[in-house]
């Protein structure tokens, strides 16, 4: 059974870098064929995906966070890291973390097989 886990800062200040790691069990971030991602839900509104990394190490961001993001892993802790900077009160959301086949487009969520809890993230002053 793979388990994910989020953790990270549950405040973060306007301006500063948001970082989160999801610690993954169960399983290896490195097996075929598996793309690890995040995704958050701003309070009253939809999911939105972020990002992901690849089995392989490649990397993937949503167009409108690009800028502002970046994911990487550490394999030998099988954890993978988010980091979105110059964060704004707007970035406040449940932060998850979740591991989808390659073989799905990941347009829908349901595609995703295993998911965290999800950690409330809060960017006020």
């Amino acid at each position: 059974q793979v388990q994910l886990q989020e953790s990270g800062p549950g405040l973060v200040k306007p301006s500063q870098t948001l970082s989160l790691t999801c610690t993954v069990s169960g399983g290896s971030i490195t097996t075929n064929y598996y793309y690890w991602s995040w995704i958050r839900q701003p309070p009253g509104k939809g999911l939105e995906w972020m990002g992901a990394i690849a089995y392989s190490g490649s990397t993937y961001y949503s167009p409108s966070l690009k800028s502002r993001t970046s994911i990487s892993r550490d394999t030998s802790k099988n954890q993978f890291t988010l980091q979105l900077s110059s964060v704004t009160p707007e970035d406040t959301a449940v932060y998850y973390c979740a591991r989808i086949p390659t073989y799905y487009s990941g347009i829908y969520y349901s595609e995703y097989d295993y998911w965290g809890q999800g950690t409330q993230v809060t960017v006020s002053s």
